[in-house]
């Protein structure tokens, strides 16, 4: 009876584990580089630990066949990596906006190691995409991150058929919505950017003599990067507040 009881158990503790484990691999602020792989495990873990007694009545049984078992531990994973995916690619915008903005402030070429994306990215890109996590920490949205983990029980419940079309749905989505409003943070720049180069190229026209790429670059740097201090609090703001209504589609009513 004792051999039964822990058998089930560590079953359930393990079954929710492949799915927790997964998000939290994927969840944007947890999976950086930067971040010990200890610390991400210890958290999974504990997640996994306190959801398991509450879980446990509506998890299924250990399938009898090794090949059942694998596929039920696939569905969880192909879950959780469906739920992080969702909202890491909402962290996305910030990323977008942040290359449109070194595109048309003339700083593309300015690349850095981003630790967000993991990968070289212009320098304004990395700016707000750290400042981003900051911030998503900062406002506890983190909590609803992990909460939108735990009450994918209720929409996915573990053991039955996965809707892959709904899946596919909801990640081409979620690329379109997060390259809009990437677009969206950046317009103001992209606007001044065609207001000043059309002012340039007429001021141009009218004084061939003057060499204005050298005049205009320093100008334009320096307009763009006084529009970003002066609308990065909006910026952050209106992309924090769309980044928390993505999150909500997870949530119980």
């Amino acid at each position: 009876m004792l051999a039964e009881f822990l058998q089930l158990n560590l079953f359930a503790f393990f079954l929710v584990f492949f799915r927790i484990g997964t998000i939290i691999m994927i969840l944007p602020g947890f999976s950086a580089s930067y971040v010990n792989v200890q610390a991400r495990l210890i958290i999974a873990l504990g997640v996994t630990l306190m959801l398991t007694p509450l879980l446990v009545d509506i998890l299924p049984v250990m399938p009898a066949s090794a090949v059942a078992l694998m596929l039920m531990i696939m569905g969880e994973v192909i879950v959780g990596a469906a739920i992080g995916l969702t909202i890491r690619i909402l962290l996305g915008a910030l990323q977008t906006a942040g290359m449109l903005l070194a595109l048309v402030a003339s700083l593309a070429n300015a690349m850095i190691h981003d630790p967000i994306a993991e990968q070289q990215s212009s320098l304004l890109s990395s700016f707000l995409g750290t400042l981003g996590i900051v911030l998503i920490f900062v406002m506890d949205l983190h909590h609803q991150m992990i909460r939108s983990a735990v009450e994918s029980y209720v929409l996915f419940q573990p053991g039955q058929p996965l809707p892959f079309g709904d899946f596919s749905e909801l990640l081409a989505r979620r690329v379109a919505d997060s390259f809009r409003l990437g677009v969206q943070l950046a317009s103001p720049f992209v606007v001044v950017s065609i207001v000043f180069n059309t002012g340039m190229g007429i001021l141009g026209r009218l004084m061939p003599a003057l060499p204005v790429f050298f005049f205009a670059m320093p100008l334009l740097i320096a307009t763009q990067i006084a529009l970003l201090a002066l609308t990065l609090s909006t910026i952050l703001l209106y992309f924090l507040g769309r980044f928390e209504d993505g999150m909500y589609i997870f949530l119980q009513p």
